[in-house]
């Protein structure tokens, strides 16, 4: 139970023990040298082994005080040296306060000289291992921090990648409307394209998010696609209710139904479904027919290595495709 302890109630306990310890060989002597004395002679022995007892309780309480709160230098032998010098102090008074209990003879003994320093070179370890542990702790929570800054580092600057792309082809779409002059598609494109932008631009905060955050985010964009394409590209979303609190990278459908649209020919006799599911094991499945243009989009796979790398970062899991050539699906893991 000793976590339960207040710092100041460990530094009692450890300097009891501490005590008890430097002591040890008169507490073992104690009742044998007891029994052989006179009875005028007990009480006063019994009250100097007290008092010697309680002495070297108090002196390494100090000295544990001292070291661990006071001394801050990481230079061994200064702490051995100021160490030292209140324990010769406490000797020195020690040996006063024998001479006033008449105990002459317990002054100068080679077990008294030897308790003491153990005392001092006891004391001035525990301290000095104290801060070695401490400044340890220390750097490990400045790496540790480190780690963390350079993590999001990474993930803003890979998210940060994903905006030109999507920008470029959502402004394709916009463009392709505006010559068809439909004006009531073109201003629902517009209103949709702002709630994307907002969605995107707020990513930056955020390294994951649940479900059903993202998938509110591909419903806006889901209006987007099929008005740009006449209602040839439709989507399916299958994901139980109490499966959308589970997180995912943020923007982890774009750049996939980004890749969709850029890849495949997407037109009357290619009508184009993206499928977005559960699987057995609670991963996010997103499958397409593979309809592939005859000249192929000139693209350096940005979007998907995105992906991967925010996925490795972020869960430090992997994310698995699947292409028969019939149908491309991207298996997401989530964390629940």
């Amino acid at each position: 139970m000793l976590e339960k302890l207040t710092s100041t109630s460990k530094l009692l306990l450890i300097s009891l023990l501490g005590a008890v310890f430097i002591i040890y060989i008169n507490i073992a002597y104690f009742p044998w040298e007891y029994r052989y004395l006179a009875k005028e002679e007990q009480i006063p022995y019994t009250l100097f082994f007290i008092y010697r007892f309680f002495f070297f309780f108090i002196l390494v309480w100090i000295l544990l005080m001292f070291n661990l709160r006071k001394i801050t230098t990481p230079v061994f032998k200064s702490r051995m040296g100021y160490t030292f010098i209140i324990s010769g102090i406490a000797y020195l008074v020690y040996i006063g306060i024998t001479f006033l209990f008449r105990y002459k003879a317990d002054c100068f003994t080679g077990t008294l000289m030897f308790q003491f320093i153990v005392t001092w070179i006891l004391t001035a370890l525990i301290g000095h291992v104290s801060l070695l542990y401490t400044e340890k702790r220390r750097k490990e929570q400045e790496i540790e921090s480190l780690k963390i800054e350079n993590l999001q580092s990474r993930c803003d600057a890979l998210t940060n990648q994903i905006h030109p792309h999507f920008f470029f082809n959502s402004l394709n779409g916009l463009t392709s409307l505006v010559r068809k002059k439909n004006e009531e598609n073109t201003l629902a494109y517009v209103n949709k394209l702002s709630d994307v932008f907002r969605y995107i631009l707020q990513s930056e905060k955020k390294g994951l998010v649940t479900l059903q955050e993202e998938l509110t985010f591909v419903e806006a964009f889901q209006y987007m696609m099929e008005v740009r394409f006449a209602n040839k590209l439709v989507f399916e979303i299958l994901v139980p209710e109490d499966k959308l609190d589970h997180k995912i990278p943020v923007l982890s459908l774009l750049p996939l139904i980004d890749n969709v649209v850029v890849h495949n020919i997407i037109d009357s006799e290619h009508k184009m479904k993206i499928s977005i599911w559960l699987n057995d094991q609670s991963e996010l499945v997103v499958s397409n027919p593979v309809y592939p243009k005859i000249v192929q989009a000139d693209t350096n796979g940005t979007g998907l290595k995105n992906l991967e790398n925010r996925f490795s970062l972020l869960m430090n899991k992997q994310i698995r495709l699947e292409n028969d050539r019939k149908h491309y699906v991207v298996i997401l893991p989530l964390l629940k």
